[in-house]
């Protein structure tokens, strides 16, 4: 089962830093992300979403394959394989474009854009769907990142842990005891 967990930060461009960091954590399999959205307030109020995952392109893609695909043997039963191939990857394409722009997939649209209203003028928030992480690692990547969670669907312990982690110092090297001689 997935977590959702919402984070909030102060400043506009710290949601897709942390985000960044998220996927290369997830490249070094500490973390497997379901869906994550950044939503960006900007002066003039206007929010902005990202979404991490494209349906639309990732639609297309799939749909011109398998359309260039069907569509070549259908024109190897008219003697015009290489026709059946084109016609049948452009409506392959479009129907899977069609498909991946209606579909809703991962964090619901509408606790986004409601939450993302909520956020101040020049700050952001990260909406994550995590399916499984390995959480004193990623606590730690985190420690002092000066966020606040929004909404989580974490137990109270684990949420209790992220809010400390966040608001945690980071670990700063102490300069070495000068030695007077």
């Amino acid at each position: 089962m997935s977590e959702l967990v919402v984070l909030g930060f102060d400043t506009a461009d710290k949601a897709d830093a942390i985000l960044n960091r998220l996927v290369q954590l997830e490249k070094e399999y500490l973390v497997d992300l379901e869906d994550a959205v950044v939503a960006v307030r900007d002066s003039s109020g206007k929010v902005r979403l990202k979404q991490s995952l494209n349906l639309t392109a990732a639609g297309a893609a799939s749909g011109g394959v398998s359309g260039a695909l069907w569509g070549s043997l259908v024109g190897l039963l008219f003697l015009n394989p290489l026709a059946g191939m084109v016609l049948g990857g452009a409506f392959g394409a479009g129907s899977g474009a069609l498909a991946g722009s209606i579909t809703d997939y991962g964090i619901d649209d509408d606790l986004i854009k409601r939450l993302a209203e909520a956020i101040p003028a020049n700050s952001s928030a990260l909406f994550l769907l995590v399916r499984k992480a390995q959480p004193e690692k990623v606590l730690e990547a985190f420690k002092g990142e000066r966020a606040k969670v929004l909404r989580s669907s974490l137990s109270p312990e684990q949420e209790e842990r992220l809010r400390q982690a966040l608001a945690a110092e980071p670990l700063v090297p102490s300069a070495p005891p000068s030695s007077s001689v």
